[in-house]
């Protein structure tokens, strides 16, 4: 059925539509309070880096937070008090048009920490020729032992103990601080071998978001990537293999998505908490201009080295663990009233906002220990022994002031009512098809997510029909009788509008 070359149904005159339905009403960004919360040091270094790629700051700190996080991984988690204790994982989302030079802004800490990675693989690669060595050396020695053994119960002798030169061993594992792409089951390995964490970047994120569920069957890595942002233990299944076990499955995640690519993922999307771990960044693209001087690379660099020297702690039965840095009681109280502004933040939120605005608790936690070392790494020699309220504050600051409004910004599409965000995905439907006039039943037959019963589909139909979007006309009868169908004309405005 072509509903494009139907006549209009009505002579009347539409009524302007809602201007909601007509364009985009997206906040402004918020203002980045780079030396309120980073301190001079930092602020310094990012605006360099950011200007040297053309890009704004966001970016280069869209890479900073998960990368530091990264860094430290399992090697140091926050604890505010017994029983809740968070590790420094985060997950950033760089939002911005192909011109907005997300990927150069995020390079400004990737290319230092690939050179990083590169140094510490040729130590491991020299670690590993000595291995190779002593490993052939066990080879001889353990077949020398193994003749001995069988001389000895040839001639009812005992046996000799196997040499310790048989045993050259782990073989050193070569260090992978970023991985552009893995499946699950390869990152399992990986982090069985690298228990601290490690951090996956990807150029575009719709499409490693929507590729999660590619299995027959319905099966799907979501389950994974939520436990990687907790650090809780892990067991990855594979066929016809040995399971892999991961203690604390602890992944940093950043990357880059368009305005566009985003705000369908929004509308298809599970909120099954995936999106909602995610701290966007979208701020308007830099002035076009060119840059004054250069970032101090020897700074991040070194301070990207000195990260990845700390050691994770050891139990009673010798197994690795996190070292846990503890709240100090200014930040304890200070924590307790963030968590009442929250609560009331929650009270006027709907949809993913209202997900995203759950998390804050945990996400002030873990951002007051990047922080934290954040500062170490600008020349304190002693490692710090707790989280300072002063600390928390920073971290309470950035989130109120930038973090949530970037929030409102990024994801207001999904922070909808429900029955709003229905008429939203039955507007963008109507918009593909170029329909004129629709019926319900020809809605409900297309099986769209969210528009997939008359209870789903109408609620949308009277946003939109109070929106003056649609209108209802006379219903169709069936060919055998039987009760009309709802029929509705499109206003022509969000037709000639549609992108």
């Amino acid at each position: 059925m072509t509903h494009s070359l139907r006549p209009h149904p009505f002579t009347l005159e539409w009524p302007d539509p809602a201007p909601r339905f007509l364009r985009d009403e997206v906040p402004p960004p918020p203002v980045l309070p780079l030396i309120d919360v980073f301190g001079p040091r930092w602020t310094r270094w990012l605006t360099d880096a950011a200007e040297a790629k053309s890009a704004p700051a966001d970016y280069a700190l869209a890479a900073l937070l998960p990368v530091v996080g990264a860094a430290i991984g399992n090697t140091r988690w926050a604890m505010p008090w017994a029983g809740w204790a968070e590790p420094p994982i985060l997950w950033t989302m760089a939002i911005g048009n192909p011109s907005s030079n997300k990927s150069p802004g995020l390079d400004a800490v990737l290319s230092p920490l690939r050179k990083v990675e590169r140094e510490m693989r040729r130590q491991v690669e020299t670690e590993r020729a000595d291995w190779a060595e002593a490993a052939e050396l066990a080879k001889i020695a353990e077949s020398t032992w193994k003749e001995q053994v069988k001389r000895a119960l040839k001639d009812g002798e005992e046996a000799p103990a196997r040499p310790a030169e048989a045993n050259p061993g782990s073989e050193p594992f070569m260090p992978r601080l970023a991985i552009a792409d893995a499946t699950v089951e390869r990152l399992a390995v990986i982090l069985a071998k690298q228990p601290r964490g490690t951090l996956l970047t990807r150029d575009e994120l719709a499409g490693w978001l929507q590729g999660m569920t590619r299995y027959a069957g319905g099966g799907s890595d979501r389950p994974f990537w939520l436990e990687a942002y907790g650090g809780r233990g892990h067991t990855v299944e594979r066929m016809g293999r040995a399971p892999v076990h991961v203690d604390r499955l602890s992944i940093g995640v950043v990357g880059g998505i368009q305005p566009d690519r985003l705000r369908t993922l929004l509308l298809k999307s599970d909120d099954d908490g995936l999106l909602a771990r995610f701290l966007p960044l979208w701020p308007d693209p830099a002035p076009i201009r060119r840059p004054e001087g250069l970032p101090d690379e020897d700074f991040i660099e070194t301070a990207l080295a000195r990260l990845h020297r700390l050691k994770m702690a050891t139990n009673e039965q010798d197994e690795l663990r996190p070292w846990i840095v503890p709240f100090s009681d200014a930040a304890r109280d200070h924590l307790d009233a963030f968590r009442h502004t929250v609560r009331a933040w929650e009270s006027e939120a709907e949809g993913l906002l209202l997900s995203f605005i759950g998390k804050l608790p945990g996400l002030s936690v873990r951002l007051s220990l990047i922080l934290t070392y954040l500062d170490w790494l600008t020349g304190q020699d002693l490692e710090p022994v707790e989280i300072d309220g002063g600390r928390f504050e920073r971290a309470a600051l950035f989130i109120e002031h930038y973090a949530l409004p970037m929030a409102q910004r990024a994801y207001a599409d999904a922070s909808l009512s429900k029955p709003e965000r229905a008429a939203r995905r039955l507007l963008t439907l109507l918009q593909g098809h170029g329909w004129e006039r629709f019926s319900s039943r020809e809605v409900l037959r297309l099986d769209r997510k969210g528009l997939t019963t008359a209870s789903e589909l109408n609620p949308a139909l009277n946003v939109l029909i109070e929106a003056d979007v649609i209108r209802p006309i006379d219903g169709e009868t069936r060919p055998r009788g039987g009760r009309p169908s709802k029929v509705f004309a499109v206003n022509p405005a969000v037709l000639e509008a549609a992108p």
